[in-house]
């Protein structure tokens, strides 16, 4: 449930299209619809700019699927990540025009009233240390795009190679917010940090040997950053650096409602 859409039923109302029952019954899931298993947060995407998304660890084939079908209902987007293969076939079966993406283990589905061609003035990067990296950049992309900002994607550029990183230092000019995304030691947060004057959000991976512990020494490397004011996520996720940019995102385009996907 997004302005739009709440504009087009108080029109509808206002030109006689419908009467009060009916636009009663459009807007009975509003702010929120308990289902049982979960309580559907429509009113989400007027708050924040973005509408709530499934993330699927933890939950059963069955339940994805019920709550995929309810926020399709009410007119939003639904994104479902940290999918197991399973389950987004299920969603793939009952959502023919939904998009997988098996290297973020998501599942998109689109209301049939978006446009995926959306032109920005705010435009976002994503940048990977290394190819081990790409997963959770994937995820970061596809979160993205769902919501409303397409990401230029550069990979595999990190300080073990500094030269593929500087080889490409245009993107510092033409891009708006950067997303970087990085395991081992974390460095490459600190170098583009170091580089652009512009938000950059930190991504700590798994990915590493022994001594990484699973992400921790990225973490805290980005964290006691000398390149100062980046800001960091939580291991491994992609999902919540993009809503963080989508966030800043949203500010550059001067926008105050929340994001049409």
């Amino acid at each position: 449930m997004n302005r739009d859409l709440i504009r087009d039923i108080l029109e509808r109302l206002k030109s006689g299209e419908i009467g009060l029952d009916e636009a009663l019954n459009e807007l009975r899931h509003f702010p929120f619809e308990d289902i049982g298993i979960a309580k559907i947060d429509s009113h989400r995407e007027l708050r924040v700019g973005f509408p709530e998304v499934i993330f699927c660890d933890g939950k059963t084939d069955d339940q994805i699927l019920a709550i995929a079908e309810r926020m399709a209902d009410s007119g939003s987007a639904v994104l479902a990540t940290r999918i197991s293969a399973s389950a987004a076939e299920l969603l793939m079966r009952n959502f023919p025009g939904a998009k997988r993406n098996e290297v973020a283990r998501t599942v998109l589905i689109r209301p049939e009233r978006a446009s995926e061609d959306v032109d920005r003035k705010a435009r976002v990067a994503i940048i990977t240390a290394g190819t081990a990296d790409i997963p959770v950049a994937e995820e970061a992309a596809v979160t993205c795009a769902a919501m409303g900002y397409p990401a230029e994607k550069l990979f595999d550029v990190g300080v073990a190679g500094i030269h593929r990183l500087t080889a490409s230092a245009r993107i510092f000019e033409e891009y708006d917010v950067f997303i970087v995304v990085a395991g081992m030691e974390g460095a490459l947060a600190s170098v583009v940090g170091g580089i652009v004057g512009k938000p950059v959000i930190a991504v700590p991976t798994s990915v590493g040997y022994g001594a990484s512990f699973g992400g921790v020494a990225a973490l805290l490397s980005m964290l006691n950053s000398c390149s100062s004011g980046i800001t960091v996520v939580n291991i491994d996720s992609g999902f919540a650096a993009a809503s963080a940019a989508v966030r800043i995102l949203n500010m550059i385009e001067g926008k105050n409602e929340g994001t049409d996907i």
